[in-house]
């Protein structure tokens, strides 16, 4: 088939041809259009369509005397048979073809429509794959899938749901919708977890065996995207399973909107079936058109002598502007100069040996004229304002939301390019634009099991039995979690945090905690989540770190509690000393402060000398007057005035400095000699880098790794501990006999340690930053509602509460005291130096400016001159 097409392809780029022409305003321009007849969307779109071009052949004003002439073909349900009654239409010199009714066959025929430049209006090919850029001559008249798929994204979006299940027909509509589909659910963090393709002839035998594999997933949010004529099995078949009780969410592309719209009617069972769906309509506003169309469609159906009476459905009312809008491009093809011509090619007939009659087919010569025309059409038709965007979509596409309810249905929201609102499209789009969330929302819905409470979505994937919770068996810090050998039974602030939340979510979470590790040692965190991704584990729960490399292995619950690693060394009590007095600052600090204020003594000198006689003298009395003006300020006392203004301002300046100077230095000193100082030779994890002695670690911690991997600490420095008294041994110890200079474990444990153990103390900073957490498996929908549960505990005080219980402990003894650690040093008087030095070069600048300008330039040039005279014979 597809070397056919390329061999009639080639005859029309090779080819040369005789063409046919008819006078610019002919008595009639054929149309042709495909349909199904027996189809939802046919027969509703054929008696449509025949009304459209009588009313378009009785307005005059329309195409000026010439009449539409339309030949209809029933393709009947047949892609293959619809393909060739489009190519026919193609053979027969029609100007533009209204159709395909399929997507399917719209991917093929359109390459024909490019080569032999016949337009095609399809009100129905809603495919978002059927591009302009690769099919120009294919014009959609109606929104295509890409729309009601950004719109069924945002409500699963808006009752946050984050996975869903497709079930479609498996097709290039089925397919390329759910593509679509996917890339809006997508850009909402949401995804498709599972797809379940079904043949477009299917039986109820695979469709049931389908739905049975789709019922062992955790997924409970599932979209239908199906044809209208055979879409409804899939819910006999859902309600056989017992799919559309309590739990369930169903949700309909505008296939079953189209279904029930067209049969007002329905069967009881099939209403049955379809209790609590949620589908799309294509929205169209009301208006005095629409009306009239409405109140004339029992006469035309009458008229059609259907026998089963069908209802007016939305793509009857776009197959109705479809023929509008055809009507005014060609009327505007003529009013600029626009002609009927075909021109045929004989070489199709010699390639093809007249296969099929193809060598019939003829080139239309004003094809490029008249689509051009269709596209810049502007018009006001049945579904209201009728134009293109420059991406060839209608303008203002919006869905209303449907609930299906009893024997009917009701909109309980719509959609449009601003998201999910309860007020119509129309409205909005005459006012100012809302993006808040008050105004994005939808009317209560009553869901699948007639409940209006909000489904969770999902659902724990294995019936009838409990989730398996590991939880770390731990030797040390019981506080945290702790295990009751032989029995069941757990304790400890992560089990209290576990339950509590469990307690908030709003289902029953049946599970079963499950002790890890020996008991003689403390287990492994990362091989206990390396466990849940091997599926031993459903969820972890216990005082388990939330790591880089964890998280790559299952999903987090929100932190319940703050940690880090942090450096802990043993401390001891300071004296003060005969030189206490120097301790407040650094050596530096004292350097610095003397070459600070002797430069601004020898600035207020130069400012001041020349007018103030307490600066002037023999040298060496200026000196000494330098350098009492410079230090005497320390201690207020000072000897002489200042009189001049600049030297008024740097001397401004510098009782600010010694201000700031002496307040800090009286500050320091005062809590050296008042307060209890304890003092480490470690000062943080920097004193352990540059270091070679051992450092301690906490069994099982992931401590260790991050020693070794990320600071490149060598792994024979490092020395496991078990117990708080493997602590204390150790660092009392110390490297010299078999000890270690400092142990570094996670703040929560330190603290916990330091409570009981005050000859010890945390020094330096956090030099990371983790949280706890408890892990489930990858996409598993209980970490989220687990944070929830974990954030309303910190909001209404009950994560504190059980904070308090296991882990407030009874003060140290030595509470009050306090660690030496960095006094205070030139960088923290750096700003205060820079400011001051710099004000007192700008004094010395503006001194040499009018120092320079008060000099008698022109005395000085004369006196040169006598001289330079008097040297000259």
């Amino acid at each position: 088939m597809k070397l056919f097409l390329v061999l009639v392809l080639l005859a029309f780029f090779y080819g040369y041809g005789v063409s046919k022409s008819f006078s610019a305003r002919p008595d009639v321009v054929s149309i042709g259009s495909v349909l199904s007849f027996d189809s939802i969307i046919g027969k509703v779109a054929k008696v449509a369509i025949e009304a459209a071009v009588e009313d378009v052949n009785t307005n005059s004003d329309v195409l000026g005397g010439t009449k539409l002439k339309l030949t209809l073909h029933d393709c009947n349900f047949t892609e293959l048979l619809e393909t060739r009654k489009v190519i026919r239409f193609m053979e027969t010199e029609t100007v533009a073809i209204i159709g395909p009714q399929s997507s399917v066959t719209a991917h093929v025929v359109s390459y024909f429509a490019n080569e032999l430049h016949v337009p095609l209006l399809s009100f129905s090919s809603t495919d978002p794959t059927l591009s302009p850029r690769q099919f120009p001559f294919l014009v959609r008249t109606s929104p295509n899938d890409l729309f009601q798929m950004a719109a069924i994204a945002d409500i699963i979006n808006y009752y946050e749901w984050r996975d869903v299940i497709a079930i479609y027909v498996d097709d290039d509509y089925g397919r390329n919708g759910i593509a679509a589909l996917s890339d809006q659910l997508a850009a909402r963090s949401c995804l498709i977890s599972y797809k379940v393709p079904l043949k477009f002839t299917a039986n109820l035998d695979e469709i049931r065996d389908a739905l049975v594999r789709m019922a062992l997933k955790e997924t409970r949010v599932l979209v239908v995207h199906a044809y209208p004529d055979s879409g409804l099995d899939i819910f006999a078949t859902a309600k056989y399973l017992g799919m559309m009780d309590v739990g369930y969410v169903w949700l309909a592309t505008n296939w079953l909107s189209t279904l029930l719209d067209t049969y007002a009617s329905v069967s009881s069972e099939a209403t049955k079936n379809i209790q609590g769906v949620i589908t799309l309509r294509m929205h169209i506003a009301e208006s005095k058109l629409k009306k009239d169309f409405v109140s004339r469609w029992s006469n035309l159906t009458r008229r059609e002598e259907i026998h089963a009476s069908i209802g007016l459905n939305t793509y009857g009312l776009y197959a109705y502007d479809t023929v509008w809008l055809l009507a005014h491009a060609i009327d505007n093809f003529f009013e600029q100069g626009g002609n009927i011509s075909f021109s045929s090619d004989p070489k199709l007939k010699e390639l093809l040996g007249g296969t099929q009659n193809l060598n019939a087919l003829s080139i239309f010569k004003g094809g490029n004229l008249l689509l051009d025309s269709i596209l810049k059409a502007d018009m006001t038709g049945v579904t209201g304002p009728f134009r293109f965007t420059s991406d060839r979509n209608l303008i203002l596409p919006a869905f209303e939301v449907i609930n299906v309810i009893g024997s009917g249905s009701r909109v309980v929201g719509y959609w449009n390019f601003s998201g999910l609102s309860v007020l119509p499209p129309n409205t909005l789009y005459t006012k100012r634009l809302d993006h808040s969330s008050s105004n994005k929302k939808l009317h209560p819905i009553i869901w699948p099991g007639q409940t209006t409470k909000k489904p969770r979505g999902w659902v724990f994937p294995h019936y009838g039995r409990h989730l398996k919770i590991g939880v770390p068996n731990r030797v040390s810090f019981m506080d945290f979690a702790s295990y009751v050998p032989g029995t069941d039974m757990f304790s400890g602030y992560c089990i209290d945090v576990f339950t509590a939340a469990i307690n908030l979510l709003a289902y029953a979470l049946p599970h079963k905690l499950i002790p890890y590790g020996d008991g003689h040692n403390n287990p492994s965190g990362t091989e206990l989540i390396r466990l849940i991704t091997s599926g031993v584990f459903d969820a972890a729960v216990g005082d388990i770190a939330i790591t880089t490399n964890r998280t790559r292995m299952a999903d987090f619950t929100q932190p319940f509690v703050e940690s880090g690693l942090v450096v802990v060394a043993p401390i001891k009590e300071s004296h003060s000393s005969s030189w206490a007095f120097l301790q407040p600052f650094t050596c530096t600090m004292w350097v610095v402060m003397g070459v600070f204020f002797l430069f601004v003594g020898v600035v207020v000198w130069i400012l001041e000398h020349r007018i103030n006689g307490d600066f002037r003298g023999p040298p060496r009395e200026q000196f000494i007057t330098i350098l009492w003006f410079s230090f005497s300020n320390l201690f207020v006392a000072r000897r002489g005035k200042i009189v001049g203004s600049l030297g008024r301002f740097v001397f401004i300046l510098l009782l600010f400095v010694v201000l700031i100077i002496r307040s800090s230095y009286t500050a320091s000193l005062t809590s050296i000699l008042t307060v209890q100082q304890l003092s480490s030779p470690i000062k943080g994890i920097g004193s352990l880098l540059n270091s070679k002695d051992p450092i301690g670690y906490q069994q099982g911690s992931f401590a260790r790794d991050y020693l070794v991997e990320e600071l490149g600490i060598q792994e024979s420095r490092l020395v496991p501990l078990k117990l708080p008294e493997d602590y204390v041994k150790a660092l009392k110890d110390g490297p010299k006999n078999g000890g270690v200079v400092a142990v570094v474990d996670e703040r929560a444990y330190a603290e916990v340690f330091l409570s009981t153990h005050c000859e010890f103390s945390i020094v330096g900073k956090d030099f990371t930053k983790y949280g706890w957490g408890f892990a489930f498996q990858r996409g598993s929908q209980l970490a989220v509602d687990m944070s929830t549960a974990i954030l309303k505990l910190s909001e209404n005080g009950e994560l504190q509460r059980i904070h308090d219980k296991w882990l407030l402990k009874s003060a140290c003894s030595l509470e009050g005291a306090k660690l030496n650690e960095d006094r205070p040093s030139v960088r923290s008087f750096l700003g205060l130096f820079l400011i001051c030095g710099s004000a007192c070069l700008f004094a010395l600048l503006i001194y040499f400016v009018k120092m320079i300008r008060e000099i008698n330039w022109g005395g000085i040039a004369l006196e040169v001159l006598a001289k330079m005279h008097r040297l000259i014979p």
